[in-house]
């Protein structure tokens, strides 16, 4: 059976945890966890000549990620990450080698290929990687899942970019912190469930996919609306658990599920990521199968 070609294109750097480093990055992390679904996915990124980049490249074969990452003259990324209560806050310097994503040949001819590619707004901060990233997404076929995980961090975003990718998108994740940002920049009215309608109507979108913690998930899509409430589980940390979610229920989608079935199994594994440190964690499918059953 062919497998689903799934695309991130983004940042790719090295968190720096209170207990080491862990690979990361919000579009590879998306594709780590569609491979764990079934999924053939790629990280189209940019790393630096540099002993991180290496170190990346390694980690990206050990788990099995296909990758399109030329090196830059600037440094690979790293973000340092503190911890509270499992929550993560991310310090993100400027000048690393995803703001210099380039359109290769590479990347046009897989995109073209691709059933899904994801994308968010941290790496569009530079002019040189939004317009490569731009044209990628515009790349991509018609039929294909165009996967918006708004991913705001510090104040690389604004109202007019947040729009443009709206309009690029038919799939757009958004948790509840990053709800409340776009209120302001929107001046949205009304209860949060509303105005998650009103953006799946407007926007045209397939899903709408939208966290809020520890507490449910909703998934609207224009003939259905699913919710479910949050799994209570020991949290380690939260870091990737939204990445987890989108790309599980996506797979699943594209798996034949319906929409309830692929949410259930997006709550799951999201769950289960929560309970281990690192976005990357080793499945453990017994108790992914055990929190499913607990929804």
């Amino acid at each position: 059976m062919k497998k689903n070609i799934i695309i991130g294109i983004g940042e790719i750097l090295w968190d720096m945890l209170p207990s080491g480093k862990r690979a990361g990055g919000a579009p590879v992390n998306f594709v780590y966890h569609a491979i764990q679904a079934g999924a053939d996915g790629y990280a189209v990124s940019k790393i630096g000549h540099d002993k991180n980049g290496v170190e990346i490249i390694e980690e990206l074969k050990k788990n099995k990620i296909k990758f399109l990452i030329e090196e830059s003259h600037l440094p690979t990324s790293t973000v340092e990450v503190e911890l509270e209560n499992g929550i993560p806050t991310y310090k993100i310097i400027e000048n690393v080698a995803w703001d210099d994503i380039k359109v290769t040949p590479e990347a046009l001819d897989l995109i073209k290929k691709c059933d899904v590619i994801c994308f968010g707004t941290l790496a569009l901060r530079s002019q040189e990687s939004k317009k490569s990233i731009l044209t990628l997404i515009d790349a991509a076929p018609d039929n294909a899942f165009k996967v918006f995980d708004i991913n705001l961090r510090q104040d690389f975003f604004s109202k007019e970019l947040i729009e443009e990718l709206l309009t690029k998108s038919n799939v757009f994740k958004i948790n509840d912190v990053e709800l409340a940002i776009l209120r302001q920049l929107f001046s949205l009215k009304g209860t949060d469930e509303k105005v998650c309608d009103n953006l799946l109507k407007e926007y045209n979108l397939q899903y709408l996919i939208y966290t809020v913690g520890d507490k449910y998930s909703i998934i609207y899509s224009p003939h259905d609306c699913t919710l479910i409430e949050t799994p209570k589980v020991k949290v380690a940390d939260t870091i990737g658990a939204g990445d987890a979610f989108a790309a599980t229920f996506i797979q699943s989608v594209l798996n034949g599920k319906s929409q309830l079935e692929a949410h259930k199994d997006a709550v799951a594994v999201a769950a289960f990521v929560c309970t281990k440190s690192g976005a990357w964690p080793k499945y453990n499918r017994k108790k992914i199968e055990k929190i499913e059953n607990s929804i």
